[in-house]
C-alpha cells in the first residue's frame, strides 16, 4: 500500500496534458488493488477535466514501466481490478471508456499486465531497452487483461501468437518494425518524446480528437460493443485457470524461484 509521502501513482498536470506515473519502482512498477484504484482516479479526473487533452502513462525508474500484475497480491486473492468499477477492467485501465487519448511512455520491461497497458493505449513511445511479452502460460496463466486478442488484433496474427503462446518477450526494435509502438528512443527522451506527442495532440480542438477516439474504436456509450463477447470469454477462461493446481503451481514455482511441475490438472 502507498503512504502520504510515496503514493503509488504520481499525477502531475502539465499545460493541457496530464502525466500518471506508476510509482512502485522497487516492485517494477507491479499492479495491485491500491495501484488500480488510484489509477482509476487518475483517469477519471483527466476525462473529468475539460482542460486535460490527452494523457501520458509511464513507470517510475529506468527498469519497467510495469511488470504487470502484483503475482505476491494476486497469490493472497487480491486482483487489480478496482470494486464498484470492474467494467474499467485491469489497473482500472484496460477497458476504461475513456474519449481522451491515452500515450504509453514505455521506460523500461513492460510484461503481462504492463504489455496490456501499452495495447490499451492510443499511442505508444518506448525506450531502446524496453521490452514487451505476456509471460502468463509460464504461470498456468493467460494474459486476460485484453493481451490475448489486443495483439492478434494490433500485430501480424503470426507474430502476435509467438508472443502468446511461448510467453517470451519483444524488444522495443522488434515491437517498432510490426507496430506495436510508434517510436523508439534514448531512455532519457522517452517521457520528453510522449509529452511533445500529447501537446500536439493537445493543440487540435478537444472534441474533435475525442470523437475521433471514440469512432476509431467503436466506442459507444462508454464501451466497445464489439469486444464484449471476448471479454467474457477471456473471463471465462482464467477463472477456470485460476482454479487449476497447474496455475498455483505456477505462481508457487515463480515465488520460490524454480521451475514449475506442470500436470495439466
Amino acid at each position: 500500500m502507498s503512504t502520504p509521502d510515496q503514493p503509488t501513482v504520481l499525477t502531475e498536470h502539465l499545460g493541457h496534458v496530464s502525466l500518471i506515473t506508476i510509482n512502485r519502482p522497487g516492485a517494477r512498477n507491479a499492479l495491485d488493488l491500491d495501484v488500480a484504484t488510484r489509477l482509476a482516479d487518475a483517469f477519471d479526473a483527466a476525462e473529468a477535466d475539460p482542460e486535460i487533452r490527452c494523457v501520458v502513462l509511464t513507470g517510475a525508474g529506468d527498469q519497467a514501466f510495469s511488470a504487470g500484475a502484483d503475482l505476491k497480491a494476486l497469490a493472497r486473492g487480491e486482483r487489480a481490478i478496482v470494486p464498484g468499477r470492474e467494467h474499467y477492467g485491469f489497473a482500472g485501465f484496460v477497458r476504461h471508456p475513456m474519449s481522451t487519448p491515452v500515450i504509453a511512455a514505455v521506460n523500461g520491461a513492460a510484461l503481462g499486465g504492463g504489455t496490456e497497458l501499452a495495447l490499451a493505449a492510443d499511442l505508444v513511445v518506448a525506450a531502446e531497452h524496453a521490452t514487451f511479452g505476456v509471460p502468463e502460460v509460464k504461470r498456468g496463466l493467460l494474459a486476460a487483461a485484453g493481451g490475448v486478442f489486443r495483439l492478434p488484433e494490433q500485430l501480424p496474427r503470426k507474430v502476435a501468437m509467438r508472443l502468446v503462446l511461448t510467453g517470451e518477450p519483444m524488444s522495443a526494435e522488434e515491437a517498432l518494425r510490426w507496430g506495436l509502438v510508434n517510436e523508439v528512443v534514448p531512455a532519457a527522451d522517452v517521457v520528453p518524446t510522449a509529452m511533445r506527442l500529447a501537446e500536439v495532440i493537445a493543440s487540435n480542438a478537444p472534441l474533435a480528437v475525442q470523437a475521433s477516439k471514440r469512432l476509431a474504436l467503436g466506442i459507444v456509450d462508454g464501451d466497445r460493443p464489439a469486444e464484449t463477447a471476448v471479454w467474457d470469454r477471456s473471463g471465462e477462461e482464467m477463472s477456470r485457470l485460476f482454479a487449476s493446481a497447474d496455475a498455483a503451481e505456477g505462481m508457487k514455482a515463480f515465488a520460490e524461484k524454480r521451475p514449475p511441475r506442470w500436470t495439466a490438472r
